[in-house]
C-alpha cells in the first residue's frame, strides 16, 4: 500500500436515498413537476440540488467555532449575493479582524471605516490580492469540495479566479420506475393581496409530486484536484457525514418532506489514478414497477461488490453506511471487504 494519511486520493461514492409523496427536484420551467426522463419514467435530481444540501446542513449545524466549516455559496444579511459580492464580503471580515493583514491594508482602508464602506472600497478599487488565496480556501468547507469560479481580475489569473472542484456528482436517477401523483390545484392566499382596487387575490398553481423513488447519485473525488483547493481527509470525513445527515435535516419543506437516506458507500484507493467508473451500473432492484414504500423491493449489490473486489490492490478503505428498513442482497460481501481493508489499514498504522 502507498498512502500517505495526510494525502487525499481518489475516491467513488454511491449515495442511494428515496423520496416518497413528494417532490425531490422541481422544475421551474415546467410547472414546478418533479424533474423526469419521461422516455424512462426515470426521476432526475441535479447535482446542484444535493449540493444545496449538503451545504445547508453544514450551515445550520456548524457551531461556528470551526472557521475551516463555513459555507462560501450563502446568503449575506439573509440577503442573495453574486459570487463577487460574496468574495467581498470574506475579504473585509478578514482584513478587519486578522491583525496578520493590518500593515497589509493601512494604505487603503482607514481604521473608522465601516464594513459596508470596505466592501464597496474593495469592489472599486479590485482590492483582491489584499488576502492570501490559501486563506480563503481554508475558511469555506465548499469550495475545497465543489470548487468555485470568482469573476473577480487577479494578478497572473485573468478575469476570474477558478478552481476545479475535486468532487463531483453526476445527476441523480432513480432506480425505479417513478409515477406521478394526480396534482391537484392548489391555491394561496395572503391578506392585503390584490388583483385589481376591490378584488382579492391569490394564486393558483399545482402540487405536483411522485409516489415513490429510490434516487441514485455517482460522485468522485479526484486527488490531483484536492491539491488545488487543499481538501483534507478530515474535509472527507466531515462530508461523509454530512451527506447522509442533510437528506434528514434539510428536506423539511412541505414539497420536500419523506426523503431518506439509505445507503452510502465511499471507496478510498490507494492512488490519484484508479477510477473504476459509475458504481450505479453495478447495482439493481428486483421490483421496479408501482412502488410505493422501502419494504416493497430488494436492492441487490453482488455486482458492485465482484466489482470492487477485482479492485482490492487499489483500494485504501471503505466508508460504509446504511439504513436498517432497506433490504440488500450482496451487502454482506462489502461488508467482509471493507473488514479486510480497515484490518490492512491498521496493520499500516
Amino acid at each position: 500500500m502507498n498512502n500517505n494519511s495526510n494525502e487525499v486520493n481518489n475516491s467513488e461514492i454511491l449515495f442511494l436515498y428515496d423520496c416518497k409523496e413528494c417532490n425531490p427536484n422541481g422544475d421551474p420551467d415546467n410547472e414546478n413537476k418533479p424533474r423526469m426522463d419521461m422516455a424512462r419514467e426515470r426521476l432526475l435530481v441535479s447535482d446542484v440540488r444535493l449540493k444545496r444540501y449538503i451545504r445547508d446542513y453544514f450551515l445550520h449545524y456548524n457551531d461556528f467555532s470551526d472557521k475551516t466549516k463555513n459555507i462560501f455559496v450563502s446568503k449575506v444579511d439573509n440577503r442573495t449575493v453574486d459570487a463577487t459580492e460574496r468574495y467581498a464580503h470574506f475579504v473585509a471580515e478578514l482584513i478587519m479582524t486578522n491583525d496578520k493583514y493590518k500593515e497589509k491594508v493601512q494604505k487603503h482602508i482607514k481604521p473608522e471605516m465601516k464594513k459596508e464602506d470596505v466592501i464597496k472600497k474593495i469592489i472599486e478599487s479590485s482590492l483582491w490580492e489584499l488576502v492570501d488565496i490559501k486563506d480563503f480556501l481554508s475558511y469555506f468547507i465548499d469550495i475545497r469540495l465543489f470548487g468555485v469560479t470568482l469573476p473577480i481580475k487577479a494578478e497572473g489569473r485573468g478575469s476570474s479566479i477558478t478552481f476545479i472542484g475535486p468532487m463531483q456528482f453526476n445527476w441523480g436517477y432513480s432506480l425505479n420506475h417513478a409515477e406521478l401523483i394526480e396534482s391537484p390545484s392548489i391555491t394561496s392566499y395572503f391578506a392585503g393581496r390584490t388583483k385589481n382596487e376591490g378584488e382579492e387575490g391569490g394564486a393558483i398553481g399545482k402540487d405536483w409530486r411522485v409516489y415513490y423513488g429510490l434516487i441514485a447519485f455517482y460522485g468522485r473525488v479526484s486527488g490531483n484536484s484536492a491539491k488545488e483547493t487543499e481538501l483534507s481527509k478530515e474535509d472527507l470525513e466531515s462530508f461523509d457525514k454530512a451527506i447522509w445527515n442533510s437528506i434528514l435535516t434539510e428536506t423539511n419543506t412541505r414539497t420536500k418532506l419523506n426523503q431518506h437516506p439509505r445507503f452510502y458507500l465511499r471507496v478510498e484507493f490507494n492512488d490519484k489514478e484508479t477510477v473504476i467508473g459509475d458504481l450505479r451500473r453495478y447495482v439493481s432492484m428486483d421490483k421496479t414497477e408501482g412502488l410505493r414504500d422501502v419494504n416493497e423491493y430488494t436492492l441487490n449489490i453482488e455486482r458492485l461488490a465482484e466489482k470492487l473486489s477485482a479492485f482490492q490492490n487499489n483500494i485504501h478503505s471503505i466508508i460504509l453506511k446504511k439504513d436498517d428498513d432497506l433490504k440488500i442482497e450482496g451487502i454482506e460481501k462489502i461488508e467482509s471487504l471493507k473488514a479486510e481493508t480497515d484490518k490492512q489499514v491498521k496493520d499500516v498504522r
